[in-house]
């Protein structure tokens, strides 16, 4: 697993409120699914934007975005984000 989807991971399981544990949770499985809100979505998107130093643009904030840690990974790679931020 790389450092990208181990943060991305970490982030749904702070902010998801997911109803199953991320671990359990394949890389491109449904997290609507499992739960994630569209509230919990945009705390998600807050803590990826922060975590990768990225800004989600207009046309990127929809749900298929979001439905997968594949999708977010995919939405990071086309935002130019390769590493999350330390600290």
């Amino acid at each position: 697993m790389s450092a990208t989807e181990d943060e991305i991971r970490s982030i749904l399981d702070e902010h998801g409120r997911l109803l199953a544990p991320i671990s359990s949770i394949d890389t491109r499985g449904d997290l609507y699914a499992a739960g994630l809100t569209s509230h919990a979505c945009v705390n998600v998107m807050l803590a990826l934007e922060d975590s990768f130093d990225v800004e989600f643009p207009d046309t990127m904030l929809r749900k298929s975005t979001f439905e997968s840690v594949g999708a977010i990974q995919d939405a990071l790679a086309q935002l130019g984000a390769s590493q999350p931020i330390a600290g």
